[in-house]
């Protein structure tokens, strides 16, 4: 992904996080010496680090959530304890979180409010309209390093010997108990592996299959169509992508509507090598900006 198109995207998916609660609706979740922290100040912590805390469950993440907030505010007071809110550096510094903080609201309002459940929907829809259904495999192996190992245990298994038992006992694969290495769809085995097991019926056990790994034989237990996704399964995805594309749009046309100019020559050396590989923006010139 360009890296401008990949900062997009983290500002994406940081505004389509949360969003803070109305004033009418923000309990008080906790006090610091007598000092409230309302619901507000955790949802605007999770536009801030939330996508640190997508693996954490709803629960967990409101405890870390919380935490971060209390820190902030202890920080924060032990801070203007130290009169650290004093001076030129720290006006600079507010002056930046304020421009950030009108950034966010714009985002809010122009680029996730511009996407709607609803647009999701439709593209679901389209998409599951023209998907074929997707075949898994459930399959068994036994992996051998030769040629003449595997021959070997071909003609044992032709003989009535159990897979999962002959697996066991002369398989190289020690994670795959009694061989067996679950559904998999087509695109994640190596392709010899792969072309041999969704050839055979269920039931019907290869001849032996090279890959880099050394020699397989391979029994196929079951076949189904894999289960399409339903909309709640990836609606977060597709809305994530939309407000993606949102903002890419919105973005370039700011850019193209503002007049740019890069002072440091070495900054604008390599914005301008980084926009001819496709890394970023293209700039443009002062004399472009005159000729229109």
């Amino acid at each position: 992904m360009k890296t401008w198109s990949a900062l997009l995207l983290c500002a994406a998916t940081i505004a389509f996080v949360s969003s803070p609660a109305a004033a009418a609706d923000d309990p008080v979740v906790a006090r610091i010496d007598g000092i409230d922290i309302v619901q507000s100040d955790l949802d605007f912590a999770a536009s801030e680090v939330g996508p640190q805390l997508a693996n954490y469950r709803p629960a967990d993440r409101k405890r870390v959530l919380l935490q971060y907030v209390i820190e902030n505010e202890l920080m924060a007071a032990a801070a203007e304890k130290d009169k650290l809110n004093d001076g030129d550096t720290f006006k600079a510094r507010v002056k930046y979180h304020e421009r950030r903080a009108l950034r966010d609201a714009y985002f809010d309002k122009s680029i996730t409010g511009g996407v709607s459940e609803a647009d999701a929907k439709k593209i679901y829809d389209e998409k599951m309209a023209g998907a074929k259904p997707t075949q898994e495999v459930h399959a068994r192996h036994i992996l051998v390093v030769s040629e003449d190992e595997a021959k070997e245990v071909a003609e044992r298994l032709k003989k009535g010997e159990d897979f999962a038992a002959l697996a066991k006992e002369k398989s190289k694969d020690t994670n795959a108990e009694g061989g067996d290495l679950g559904f998999f769809t087509r695109g994640q085995m190596l392709k010899p592996f792969e072309e041999t097991a969704f050839s055979l019926d269920v039931g019907e056990i290869s001849e032996p299959v090279q890959t880099q790994f050394g020699w397989h034989i391979i029994k196929v237990e079951e076949k189904r169509d894999q289960e399409a996704p339903s909309f709640d399964d990836v609606k977060p995805a597709i809305i994530s992508q939309l407000v993606q594309r949102k903002a890419q749009t919105v973005v370039t046309a700011l850019r193209d509507s503002a007049k740019i100019e890069i002072v440091d020559p070495e900054i604008k050396r390599s914005m301008d090598d980084a926009a001819l590989r496709g890394e970023g923006p293209p700039l443009k010139d002062e004399e472009d900006d005159e000729d229109h």
